[in-house]
């Protein structure tokens, strides 16, 4: 468990946390320029794959780069992660069309997939156990803190200079992250130098087009293109009879991408499925509570960017307190206290209506938020404690792995609950109704899901009578906030069955560095008569 010698902690933390921000802070800041980005490329009918080019790319190589610098060293990958990242970037800014910049996103993610969970496992290398609780918390809350200042910064660098810059910032201070862990990390020790390393390249080639059918069926399945058509049989298909091959592959490997013995280790099966299940509901979730708040609730669409803000604060707060009170607690108490916390803040949310106000909302995303910093970083610290350094690599991306996974699925599944809840609900309230021509007009709006936030946010639209406007408004505010309810109590059910799976990981605990010292001067005058 001793850090290797000749790093410089100092510089490589504040390289770290200059590329896992900005790369994290990428994410939120694409997002807010999309609108000016669409009207001046013409590119509204592919614009999605602007976000599902850089998610495709970054998860799939996710896997396989942990497993890389186990064999070659942190150093080297992250170095080209950080390059590609850059290249990426610029790209993006000389972008003259919709279809490059879709192209350069998916390279840009290459880089971006690889220098997350690299940084992660970096951070396992250079800390011990007990260090490594105190900053996987410092370092989850950075997560939380590009997303509550990224919005901000986008809309001031498109309103000010030019959506071009949100790319072209990442150059400088990439190259910065990049050379700060060039120097710290010169003389890392890359484990076996000496022996042959053998690559895993059927694992490789079988993986990455396994995990692009399912990302592309999981994105585009029921928009476009039916959920029980011939193209979602190929896509799926063809990404299960991969992944089996996969780890047929896998068994027989002698440097396996992901080797599936680690899933015997009761500490990591456990951990990674929390990890899928938290994605599943929490960032299917969370999604449409900007749309409800001003939706539902009118806040304006400058507020409306940034009510995640109270939830990303008490993520932030929560993580850091979370590291600390591993050094206390078994892994077990904090995630299931974790968990549970969630689990309430779910209820909480889903019992919102169009009559709630504005600050009872933000009290019900603080208690989510504090639940959800609890279990965040504490699953990688739980992970990576399990597991030599020499694995390091492998287990990290793991995590990160199951969790971006659970998060692209979880989207998918409750994007479908929510369109099937609206149009149900839409039918409901339309039968419901006393005025026929009111009737008429919501039960023709049942279908045309896409429309109806529209309406909520500007009722101008609807070019009928006042009195018969209101009517149809009311109802659509009714079948809007009744659907949301329905999607968060279907992640709910997800979060519910994390509780179970928290309870089952053990009772593994952090070792404190003087336990660890005591266990080693014990074993070692075990062992000195032997050699004696």
């Amino acid at each position: 468990m001793s850090v290797q010698p000749g790093i410089n902690k100092r510089l490589v933390l504040t390289g770290l946390i200059i590329g896992m921000f900005f790369s994290a802070l990428e994410q939120t800041v694409v997002g807010t320029a999309m609108p000016t980005i669409i009207a001046e490329l013409n590119g509204f009918s592919i614009f999605a794959w602007v976000t599902t080019a850089y998610l495709i790319t970054s998860t799939t190589v996710t896997p396989i780069v942990g497993k890389l610098s186990d064999l070659y060293g942190r150093r080297l990958l992250y170095l080209i992660g950080v390059i590609i990242f850059i290249i990426g970037s610029g790209l993006c800014a000389t972008a003259s069309s919709m279809e490059q910049l879709v192209l350069y996103r998916g390279l840009q993610g290459i880089g971006g997939g690889m220098i997350m969970p690299l940084s992660q496992t970096i951070i396992g290398d250079i800390f011990t156990a007990e260090q490594r609780a105190k900053w996987q918390g410092v370092f989850g809350a950075l997560f939380g803190l590009s997303s509550v200042i990224g919005p901000f910064i986008g809309g001031f660098i498109v309103d000010t200079i030019s959506w071009h810059w949100i790319f072209l910032i990442n150059v400088p201070f990439g190259l910065l992250s990049a050379l700060l862990l060039f120097i710290g990390l010169k003389y890392e020790n890359v484990g076996r130098p000496t022996d042959k390393v053998s690559i895993d390249y059927l694992g490789i080639i079988t993986l990455i087009p396994a995990l692009v059918l399912l990302l592309l069926g999981l994105n585009f399945g029921g928009d476009k293109f039916e959920w029980l058509s011939g193209t979602s049989f190929m896509l799926f298909g063809g990404s299960i009879v991969l992944l089996l091959v996969f780890g047929f592959i896998e068994n027989k490997a002698k440097e396996p991408i992901l080797d599936l013995t680690l899933f015997k280790n009761r500490v990591f099966a456990t951990t990674n499925a929390l990890g899928f299940l938290l994605g599943l509901g929490m960032f299917g979730a969370i999604m449409f509570v900007p749309m409800f708040m001003q939706g539902i609730l009118g806040v304006t669409p400058t507020q409306a960017g940034s009510t995640m803000t109270p939830m990303m604060i008490a993520l932030i707060t929560a993580s850091i307190i979370g590291g600390r009170l591993l050094l206390r607690l078994r892994y077990r108490t904090v995630l299931t206290a974790g968990m549970l916390i969630t689990v309430v803040g779910f209820f909480l949310m889903s019992t919102m209506g169009p009559a709630s106000k504005e600050y009872t909302a933000y009290m019900y995303m603080i208690v989510m938020g504090f639940g959800m910093g609890l279990v965040m970083p504490t699953l990688m610290i739980a992970v990576q404690n399990e597991f030599p350094k020499s694995r390091l690599g492998a287990v990290t991306s793991s995590a990160t792995f199951f969790r971006s996974i659970g998060g692209t699925i979880g989207i998918t599944v409750l994007n479908a609950v929510m369109n099937q809840s609206l149009q149900d609900n839409m039918k409901d309230v339309a039968a419901q109704q006393d005025n026929p021509a009111a009737g008429q007009i919501l039960s023709g709006l049942s279908e045309k899901t896409d429309a109806l936030f529209g309406l909520l946010v500007t009722p101008g639209l609807l070019e009928v009578p006042k009195e018969i406007g209101s009517i149809v408004i009311a109802s659509i505010e009714t079948a809007w906030s009744d659907a949301f309810t329905t999607v968060f109590l279907t992640g709910l059910i997800f979060i519910a069955i994390g509780v179970g799976v928290a309870l089952s990981v053990g009772n593994g605990k952090i070792k404190r560095d003087k336990e660890l010292q005591e266990e080693a001067e014990k074993e070692e005058t075990i062992l000195k008569p032997a050699t004696e």
